[in-house]
């Protein structure tokens, strides 16, 4: 982690998902019971991993976002411009 930026709210970020996973264990459980017999993991195999695509890209967009309104809240402005002078010079 770095000095300057601080860490995520985790505990925040896992309530956050564990909605969205729990659709994702339905969507992979319906996947495999809904394939025929015999053709179980060909029927399923794509649905499935479409799935987690989906989870794992939303994971990580909410990860970021998280990291970046942590690094915003701790964002603290001030009166000092780039050039080292104040505004009301």
């Amino acid at each position: 982690m770095s000095e300057n930026t601080p860490g995520l709210d985790r505990e925040k970020l896992r309530a956050e998902l564990m909605e969205e996973f729990e659709t994702v264990l339905q969507q992979v459980a319906d996947a495999v019971d809904d394939a025929e017999d015999g053709h179980i993991i060909r029927q399923s195999e794509e649905p499935v991993r479409d799935a987690m695509d989906q989870f794992r890209k939303k994971v990580f967009e909410s990860a970021l976002q998280a990291k970046v309104d942590a690094a915003e809240a701790s964002f603290s402005p001030s009166e000092e411009r780039g050039d080292g002078k104040t505004e009301k010079e």
